[in-house]
């Protein structure tokens, strides 16, 4: 008779998995890893808030050239520009809140990533410490996804408004029929 294996040997508990050392470093490895898919969405979004300030700042020069060359004939179209410049001010004020708070998550991600290391190589005496900076780095993800989500919508607007004034003036100089 073939003795059947013992439900209890067949077993394997966690405590005993833990304890193998490869194990332990590659759970170490992988949370240290997790953090890189948020750094990664980070330094996208990163990358699109600074090419849409550098259009910002593109687009004030522009308008600071048609304020420096206007004759100072229509105070309409002066008013206007500066309204333009201190909208493009506006944008360029939240895109840069908006930046610093993805470089607050880029390093609070680093943090965690950092922070679980030195957990596992203090004996985790560091508690909650590497949850908590992540929590904050996707606050930080979060609120900066916000302020940009309002900088698209003011730019829509800018838009549409330079539209409707440019139909103004040229309805203004040759009206439809």
């Amino acid at each position: 008779m073939i003795s059947q294996p013992s439900r209890r040997a067949a077993c394997v508990f966690p405590s005993q998995i833990l304890s193998n050392p490869s194990v332990t470093h590659y759970a170490i490895l992988t949370a240290m890893l997790a953090p890189a898919f948020f750094l990664t969405a980070t330094a996208s979004l990163l990358g699109t808030a600074n090419a849409r300030l550098a259009r910002v700042i593109d687009r004030t020069r522009s308008l600071l050239r048609d304020l420096a060359d206007d004759d100072g004939h229509d105070t309409e179209d002066r008013r206007i520009l500066e309204a333009r410049i201190a909208l493009q001010r506006r944008r360029s004020r939240i895109i840069l809140r908006g930046s610093q708070l993805l470089y607050v998550a880029i390093s609070c991600f680093v943090g965690t990533s950092l922070t679980v290391a030195g957990d596992s190589f203090f004996d985790h005496r560091f508690g909650q410490a590497p949850t908590i900076l992540a929590a904050l780095g996707v606050l930080a993800m979060f609120a900066a996804s916000l302020l940009l989500a309002r900088e698209a919508s003011m730019a829509v607007h800018a838009v549409n408004e330079e539209m409707d004034d440019a139909h103004r003036k040229a309805n203004r100089r040759s009206p439809l029929i």
